[in-house]
């Protein structure tokens, strides 16, 4: 629908986005090990994706699977991606938009809220799915919390995007991205295709719409309102009584 490539968004209260790029670069070294074997990558698919048929106590792993305890897995499911292109997309849409809600959380704050909306996206895809065998993997929950806070906070601010992957826009963040989340919502009532979890993007936005309220700096306001400084306020001064030019100036001693 549409790829972001730049926001021109300045941060506020951070010097570097330090989070967001550990982030990117955890996923790419990730994937890097995992894609060194194939066999190796399914073992951890397995063994660290989120399956809710196990979580539900439906199914059991193999002893030689069990990498983590299956609670775990609500968040070790994001740090794994099936190809290149899936996770480009994810790091893509971190790196244009996860520095501005890391600036409006902080960076102890937007690790929680990431992995909040990680296990989010994983809460509700079990919830829907249930009897699912299938692992779940990729940060998409994550990122879609980090679309539906930048949306919440920055609408009015203009980003570069690419309409239809070949038409370059610089448009308020508003129009693509709440196209993007009402496109979550139509594809999960309506079912789309199976190898993406609706139900995951659903539970990342939800969370991500409700945790940046919660967590937000005091001083950083909603859809971009301005916030109107004391020192600002012009104070309209009463005038002072002429004094009669006939009459002279006298200074007291």
């Amino acid at each position: 629908m549409f790829i972001p490539l730049h926001d021109a968004n300045s941060l506020k209260y951070i010097k570097l986005q330090y989070v967001t790029l550990s982030l990117i670069v955890i996923n790419v070294l990730v994937f890097v090990v995992m894609s060194v074997s194939g066999d190796y990558a399914q073992a951890a698919a397995v063994g660290l994706g989120y399956i809710p048929a196990v979580i539900h106590d439906l199914a059991i792993l193999p002893d030689n699977y069990y990498f983590v305890p299956p609670d775990f897995t609500y968040v070790t499911y994001a740090f794994l991606h099936a190809d290149i292109f899936h996770l480009g997309g994810n790091m893509l849409f971190l790196w244009v938009f996860g520095d501005n809600v890391e600036d409006a959380l902080g960076h102890v704050k937007f690790l929680i809220f990431y992995l909040l909306c990680a296990a989010a996206g994983a809460f509700l895809h079990g919830v829907i799915l249930p009897n699912s065998e299938a692992p779940l993997i990729g940060a998409s929950g994550a990122i879609a919390g980090i679309v539906s806070a930048y949306l919440l906070l920055h609408p009015r601010v203009r980003v570069w995007v690419l309409a239809f992957g070949r038409i370059p826009l610089r448009i308020p963040a508003l129009y693509p991205l709440a196209l993007w989340v009402a496109l979550q919502f139509l594809m999960l009532a309506w079912g789309g295709e199976e190898q993406v979890s609706w139900p995951a993007h659903v539970g990342g936005i939800i969370a991500g719409a409700l945790l940046i309220v919660i967590l937000k700096r005091r001083s950083v306001p909603l859809f971009d309102r301005a916030i109107v400084s004391p020192r600002a306020v012009v104070v309209e001064k009463s005038p002072e009584p002429a004094v009669p030019e006939t009459e002279p100036i006298k200074w007291g001693r």
